[in-house]
């Protein structure tokens, strides 16, 4: 079928790029705009405490229940002095105006007014089920009835999550450019280079338009976009990449350009297929979290793989037919397309468009292979001679590798232990707004609330309470005062209530939201504290519903790695025909994924070398990460054990010499897994750079696991461990042979030497 669909992509070229592709794009970018988008983050789950919590507030009065905020207010007089408080009371009534927000004033809560009364406090909230569109409206507004305030030259800031702020790290373009230049010292040649990244960008166009309109049908967080850029560009530019070096090679060997894109489709095509497919089912693991914020992002990365790998064997083929033997030129008129690519990029990027980055792309795409089309390059490259891996630096390195096994097994396996071991010390959370920026406001207010009440007045506890208690404030103030005490509370007070069914008691601990004390402190008081009073109550807030969350989510991930593990075991043994093959695959994986978390710990939740990655405290490492970094290293992982292991077998295959399997595999495959590995280190590293520290942790574990997995287990540990078994790499007992299904990803090459059907 590959064959027939890459047949069918030389000989329409045309109709696939202008006529379906192209107008596909635009259409779809369109389409997207018309429709709008819908992001959202629903994190609450089901039958724990702090969903609990809310629903019982959400019950009398639906803002307690929500997403909070606080209008912070310093003054060098008194914030008792008779025109502060007029005009920061008549501020406050404005945005009780507001529909569904919720005001607590200072004036009404003393503990909100610090003991020099200096500094104070409102706290302000929105339903939980408000949209990251409708928070940043609620903002806006609340900014606006304050504005007048603002201006008497009292300070005030604006934080919590209602004025949180998230946008496209600026730094992504950086690793455009950086693929855009490996890409050239790779190929030798722009036109080469310049195919991978405009089918990726042209499909990362599709994908964010795709993504941004599914949002409107389940829930997905804002955050989903800025993901499907980092793993889509990745995966689109090496799965091209791959094929791009596949053609090449058959045009070196002497076929047509139609029999050369048909056998780089229907060999590289193919593990290009699987790999996709390898990747995606990582992903779609993640749907067994039982998360609507997880199954989001799952959903978005899946959609933003498969358009990628589609366009791969779609798009790919007709560029390819159309460039043909300029395959390896170099011209005035394609660095002119390439410079058309990358300025659009960048005004993609630095307006903060997704729109304009749908647009912007198709656009740029369109430009460059048009560029491709009417350029009219007229000297290409001189023929090269027929392809010989043996006289390469990787076909030597491999040697020496499959010479000395064992120490390249030791140095690779004791090296990769020592980056995991931090990883046995993981602690899961949530990092708080005191990691912002020093410029917004939302780390301003943290930090003034910070310096006029202590850290926990950025993170309180909001505790419901049923029964017969909250119909008598005597009990309900008895209660409090019982928080109150607890050690690591600084202070907790009951809250008015409009009824008399639930009550609300609020509480503010010593420490700051992503402490782990905090989080000691909210489970002393849900199994000690609490059950003591025989109050019926629970504990909420976001600050709680993190820490739920994270809890959940350190019980499942196990079950998680587990279950990828054993699907990607039984793909990969259906795949090789083979036992060992896939065991140490899996095993060579979590090693690598392993060593990522090991970094980001040491970095991250232990605060080395935190200066340098401008990390702003230590914390915990966020709690969604770790088991998105696993389904999607893993993925990756398994991208280049595929291209590796299957230019293996075919040698294999071809010659049942397993010794010089491995060194040709190596050398046929090493300088296209390590550009396509450098490419996709300095995407993912670029996010490294962005001011979020979510997106900041993320990017630096992938890129160390995609670094040590291309490195140190493609080119240490997987020749060593091959020239080890020798024979014993591709055995597998009959029956079993017999049973599994078989699922080619060699193909067959030099399909010159037979007609096509």
């Amino acid at each position: 079928m590959l064959r027939r669909l890459a047949s069918f992509a030389v000989r329409h070229k045309r109709l696939m790029v202008f006529g379906i592709w192209l107008p596909f794009t635009i259409l779809i970018a369109v389409g997207s705009s018309t429709v709008g988008t819908n992001f959202r983050t629903e994190m609450a789950m089901p039958n724990s405490d702090a969903r609990v919590a809310e629903e019982m507030l959400a019950s009398v009065q639906s803002g307690d229940a929500g997403i909070n905020g606080q209008i912070v207010i310093k003054t060098d007089k008194t914030v008792m002095d008779t025109a502060v408080q007029k005009e920061f009371t008549t501020a406050l009534a404005l945005i009780a105006k507001i529909p569904e927000v919720t005001v607590k004033s200072p004036y009404e809560v003393p503990t909100q007014i610090n003991q020099t009364k200096t500094i104070a406090f409102a706290e302000i909230s929105v339903p939980r089920t408000y949209t990251m569109v409708e928070m940043q409206e609620v903002a806006d507004k609340v900014i606006a009835a304050s504005q007048n305030f603002a201006n008497t030259g009292i300070t005030i800031e604006y934080g919590g999550r209602i004025f949180e702020t998230f946008e496209m790290p600026e730094s992504e373009v950086l690793g455009l450019l950086a693929a855009v230049i490996i890409l050239v010292i790779a190929f030798g040649s722009i036109i080469a280079m310049g195919l991978p990244i405009g089918v990726a960008l042209l499909g990362l166009a599709i994908a964010s338009s795709i993504v941004a309109i599914v949002s409107n049908f389940m829930s997905m967080p804002n955050e989903a976009t800025s993901m499907v850029a980092m793993i889509g560009l990745g995966v689109g530019i090496d799965y091209a990449l791959f094929i791009v070096t596949r053609f090449r090679e058959a045009m070196h060997d002497g076929l047509s350009i139609e029999d050369a894109v048909v056998e780089a489709i229907d060999t590289s095509g193919r593990a290009v297929l699987f790999a996709g497919i390898t990747v995606i089912v990582a992903l779609l693991g993640l749907l067994s979290i039982g998360l609507a914020f997880v199954t989001g992002f799952a959903v978005a990365m899946a959609i933003g793989v498969a358009v990628m790998m589609i366009g791969s064997v779609t798009l790919l083929p007709a560029l390819l037919s159309m460039v043909g033997t300029r395959i390896e030129s170099t011209s005035w008129a394609a660095v002119a397309a390439l410079g058309s690519l990358v300025i659009s990029a960048m005004i993609a990027v630095f307006t903060h468009s997704i729109l304009f980055v749908q647009i912007g792309g198709a656009i740029a795409a369109a430009f460059i292979l048009l560029r491709f089309f009417v350029a009219g390059l007229k000297k290409p490259l001189p023929h090269r001679a027929q392809n010989n891996h043996q006289h390469t630096v990787w076909w030597r390195w491999s040697r020496v590798v499959q010479n000395h096994p064992w120490r390249a097994l030791t140095v690779s396996v004791v090296g990769l232990g020592l980056l995991a071991a931090p990883m046995f010390s993981l602690r899961l959370g949530f990092s708080d707004l005191g990691n912002a920026p020093e410029d917004k406001t939302v780390r301003k207010a943290y930090d003034l609330i910070s310096e006029g009440f202590g850290p926990g007045f950025n993170g309180p506890l909001y505790i419901a309470v049923g029964g017969e208690t909250a119909a008598d404030p005597k009990a309900m103030q008895q209660f409090a005062q019982v928080i109150a005490k607890t050690d690591g509370v600084a202070t907790a007070f009951p809250a008015p209530m409009p009824s008399k069914e639930v009550g609300l008691v609020v509480a503010y601990p010593k420490t700051s939201p992503q402490d782990e004390a905090t989080s000691d402190l909210v489970h002393y008081l849900r199994s000690d504290v609490i059950p003591a009073t025989d109050v019926y109550a629970k504990v909420g807030g976001f600050t709680a519903s993190g820490i739920d969350f994270s809890d959940y989510l350190t019980q499942r991930l196990p079950w998680l790695i587990g279950s990828v593990l054993i699907v990607s075991f039984f793909l990969l043994m259906a795949v090789f025909r083979s036992i060992l093959v896939p065991l140490k695959a899996v095993l060579m994986n979590l090693l690598s994924v392993g060593a990522a978390y090991g970094v980001i710990v040491a970095v991250f939740q232990w605060g080395w070398m935190a200066d340098v990655f401008g990390v702003g405290k230590p914390g915990p490492v966020e709690a969604w990460a770790p088991m998105f970094l696993f389904a999607i290293v893993f993925g990756l992982s398994m991208d280049y054990e595929v291209f590796l292991l299957s230019r293996m077998k075919e040698e294999y295959n071809r010659t049942g010499d397993n010794f010089t399997a491995v060194a040709d595999g190596v050398a046929a495959t090493a300088r296209v897994i390590t550009a396509a590995a450098l490419i996709m280190v300095c995407v993912f590293a670029a996010f490294v750079l962005a001011p979020d520290r979510q997106l900041k942790l993320f990017g630096m574990g992938m890129a160390v696991a995609v670094f040590l997995d291309a490195t140190v287990v493609r080119m240490l540990l997987v020749p060593a461990t091959m020239a080890l078994l020798g024979d014993r790499n591709w055995w597998i007992p009959k029956w079993l042979d017999r049973v599994l299904p078989r699922i080619d990803v060699e193909g067959s090459p030099h399909t010159a030497s037979r007609p096509i059907p």
